[in-house]
């Protein structure tokens, strides 16, 4: 112990409170363990504070302003005009809303909350140092620990973030003005998420990609239709480039670019924005005082009860490797708490849904027909068009399917792809089938609600069946 500190004692240390940290301090609150929770930064952590939330707010109201002002055929003409103070305004009163909701929950259910920048110091024993100067800091023995520190945004060679120049995706959430023009280091989901926005805000996007594809790791057709609405907002999507460089200009900046031949080219933009991946934080945990070594990746292995190699010490959320997905990390930090508290709980990872939040949204889980085929399956697959969908057409938006895979034999739902209006809702439905083993004849006899968008998995699955009604049976 450092001479000064303050020594308190918990049965529980969760070092994070992002997702899996709250929720897994939460729940050992429920289960009556004596629970510390330390948080650096802010409660809810990236996913809350400068990630999930405040990007879907952006996505919500650029999408208002862009419906509002594309509406000639439903008979409505306007021109939105956008207030950015107003708008960014309005996202930190939701991030604020649900960090306190956070806070408030995790006192509710007993939970220490400590303020500080927690690292390991021996087997049971953490340092807490709390801040600036004069701030202090404390040791904390613990029996059991939780490690939910969550992830960073990675740097490229040459584009260090400086929050002028080059952009973090936490920077671009709390830009005051609106750029004239940006260009988007990497096609992945946040970057594609993130063009759209800053499309309907007027910005001249241009994204540039060192792959042949945009959204790589979703199939084409689920790719294609975000691509094309992309291209319909004036991005330009640069594919097979490498960004190499960038400068100042007199009257912003100069990116460079580079393909495999070698050919060079600029993009005059006001900002760039690197959007390449997230790392997973374990440097500043001082792991070595444990005894735990993460992999070349950073990420701490764990079991199905998100244990890592010691007894004692759980991984959850980021840090425990792909997918780095909030609501993994929840289900995650949820397992850890019932196990520490000597409850029979698990982790089981068959039915973990993705979402894209593009326009069109992008939903996916379990099996591809693809991946049922390589696992043994004989795949049976239903799709159904939005174009068919009497709901998609009220609502103007009818790019998209839903796909539903099955095994032909017993009938069971393997997975779903989903591209288009409420993907990110839809795709709800597939992960419960999954779930709970349901079959296509159990999608196809549920009644469902007319006029909708959730009759496209109903009808996806009689196509699997080969009764549809409303589309031509494959």
């Amino acid at each position: 112990m450092v001479v000064g500190d303050i020594a308190t004692g918990t049965d529980v240390l969760v070092i994070g409170a992002g997702p899996g940290g709250y929720v897994a301090a939460i729940r050992a609150g429920q289960l009556d363990l004596d629970v510390t929770l330390v948080e650096k930064d802010a409660y809810g952590g990236t996913c809350l504070n400068h990630g999930c939330i405040p990007s879907k707010a952006l996505i919500t109201a650029t999408g208002v302003a862009h419906e509002a002002g594309n509406a000639e055929g439903m008979g409505i003409h306007a021109d939105p005009a956008i207030d950015m103070g107003g708008m960014m305004e309005w996202k930190e009163g939701v991030v604020s809303q649900l960090t306190g909701g956070v806070e408030k929950l995790c006192k509710a259910n007993g939970v220490n909350l400590v303020e500080g920048r927690a690292e390991f110091d021996g087997e049971n024993r953490a340092r807490v140092a709390h801040g600036g100067d004069g701030q202090g800091s404390e040791s904390i023995e613990f029996e059991h620990a939780i490690v939910a520190t969550g992830s960073r945004p990675i740097e490229i060679p040459g584009f260090e973030f400086d929050g002028e120049h080059v952009l973090s995706s936490r920077d671009a959430l709390s830009l005051e003005s609106v750029p004239d023009s940006l260009v988007i280091v990497g096609a992945g989901y946040i970057g594609m998420e993130l063009a759209g926005v800053f499309a309907k805000l007027g910005t001249d996007v241009t994204v540039v990609e060192m792959l042949e594809e945009a959204l790589t790791g979703y199939a084409d057709d689920l790719a294609k239709p975000v691509v094309d609405t992309m291209e319909d907002l004036g991005v330009e999507i640069r594919l097979g480039e490498a960004a190499s460089g960038w400068e100042e200009t007199g009257n912003g900046m100069s990116v460079t670019t580079e393909t495999e031949d070698g050919e060079e080219t600029s993009y005059a933009c006001e900002k760039a924005l690197v959007a390449v991946g997230r790392q997973p934080v374990t440097d500043t945990l001082n792991l070595e005082a444990i005894g735990l070594e993460p992999d070349e990746g950073g990420f701490l292995a764990t079991d199905d009860r998100a244990r890592t190699d010691l007894e004692h010490v759980f991984a959850v959320g980021d840090v425990a490797g792909e997918p780095m997905l909030a609501h993994k990390g929840m289900k995650e930090g949820q397992v850890a708490a019932e196990v520490i508290a000597g409850e029979p709980s698990a982790l089981d990872y068959q039915a973990v849904p993705a979402a894209v939040f593009t326009e069109p949204e992008i939903g996916t889980v379990g099996m591809t027909e693809t991946e049922a085929e390589e696992a043994g399956f004989e795949p049976a697959v239903g799709q159904m068009p939005f174009r068919a969908s009497g709901r998609a057409l009220t609502t103007g938006h009818t790019d998209g399917f839903v796909r539903v895979v099955a095994d032909a034999e017993s009938g069971f739902v393997l997975g779903g792809q989903i591209v288009g209006p409420e993907a990110s809702e839809l795709i709800a439905e597939v992960g419960l089938a999954i779930e709970l083993g349901a079959t296509l004849e159990d999608v196809a006899a549920t009644i469902h609600t007319h006029p909708t968008l959730s009759e496209a998995v109903h009808e996806a699955a009689e196509n699997a069946l080969g009764h549809a009604i409303h589309t031509l049976n494959r």
